[in-house]
């Protein structure tokens, strides 16, 4: 008897978008998308091994790690991609407060984007475990999403299901 060995993977981004800060405290997004998918990336998977085989000194996808990055480039995703592609438009926030969560097999990432904050077309996401380029980023999905103008505050939150 031969067993088949499968893991399947299933990402969800949902992404909210508020007029303002007021808007923002009171729950009341103006818009919200759901885009399906993701693609891992190399260095991604690599820090994710390391971690679960306690090998060298990898960084952790935690709540002081974590961030989610936004950028405007519609650069397509390859696996060898180690940032966000845009040349400067590119902004990574922190975590929220008891962010990432896990529920089951599923761990939600969430970070808010205030009104100062990635304010150009939202075109590439990923999630890294530093606030920069120079961190290990774990995915990278590529979704026209509009313009955030200055004022608005649009979350990000990134579920990841394994099974």
């Amino acid at each position: 008897m031969q067993v088949a060995e499968k893991l399947a993977y299933k990402t969800l981004w949902t992404i909210r978008r508020y007029a303002d800060d007021a808007a923002f405290e009171r729950d009341d997004p103006f818009a919200v998308s759901e885009i399906d998918g993701n693609l891992l990336l190399n260095e991604g998977i690599g820090e994710l091994l390391d971690l679960a085989c306690g090998l060298g000194t990898p960084t952790n996808f935690g709540n002081t790690s974590a961030y989610i990055g936004v950028g405007d480039s519609t650069t397509a995703e390859a696996a060898s991609q180690t940032d966000l592609q845009a040349a400067s438009n590119k902004t990574y926030k922190a975590m929220s407060a008891s962010y990432p969560q896990r529920s089951g097999q599923t761990v939600t990432w969430r970070a808010v984007f205030g009104s100062a904050d990635a304010n150009y077309a939202w075109e590439e996401f990923t999630i890294a475990n530093g606030s920069s380029g120079t961190a290990k980023n774990l995915n990278r999905k590529v979704s026209s999403q509009g313009t955030k103008a200055s004022g608005q505050t649009w979350t990000v939150d990134v579920s990841i299901t394994l099974s």
